[in-house]
């Protein structure tokens, strides 16, 4: 295999945890404001936008994980770490849901900044802040799992989460493989 085609594949591979992860999350993000906005008249992402949104969520924490300020605090407790990148990452996250529907407002109002008054004006906020509290629980989820791959180590979670770890812990046998 080149070198090329073994670095496509490393990155596509250590691309599908987030990827996996924000496509069902945010997939669950839509199905909450489907029934949050029933009968608003509100335009609703598609399944396609949801997923290309995954995918590059995906990249873009793979991406942030290389910068020096999102791994402040390798050292430390794992907490230090969590906080830091589920708050980094509730940020971005606020940011692009803002501008998000902003876009959809500017587009209506014909400029920037009647846009942002009109979406100031007419956002649900509850709604808003709903679906921001449900992200950063998403978002807090992943990072802890994160890191906790990043120290204990992927084989070992694996071990952990496997029927085997669970069998050896219990002292019970492995169940046996249906025949």
């Amino acid at each position: 295999m080149s070198k090329l085609a073994t670095k496509v594949k490393e990155e596509f591979l250590a691309m599908l945890p987030p990827t996996i992860f924000f496509f069902v999350a945010l997939h669950l993000v839509a199905l909450i404001r489907v029934l949050m906005l029933k009968g608003t008249g509100i335009a609703l992402n598609t399944s396609w936008q949801v997923t290309l949104a995954a995918l590059i969520l995906g990249k873009a924490v793979l991406v942030a994980d290389l910068l020096p300020f999102i791994n402040r605090y390798p050292d430390k407790p794992l907490i230090y770490n969590v906080a830091w990148k589920t708050t980094m990452y509730v940020l971005v996250a606020m940011l692009v849901h803002y501008v998000e529907r902003l876009v959809d407002f500017w587009k209506e109002a014909g400029s920037l900044v009647a846009g942002n008054q009109k979406l100031l004006m007419e956002m649900v906020w509850p709604h808003f802040w709903a679906i921001q509290i449900l992200l950063v629980v998403l978002i807090l989820m992943y990072c802890t799992m994160h890191e906790l791959v990043r120290v204990i180590g992927r084989d070992k979670v694996r071990e952990i989460f496997s029927a085997r770890r669970r069998s050896s812990v219990t002292g019970t046998p492995p169940p046996l493989a249906a025949a």
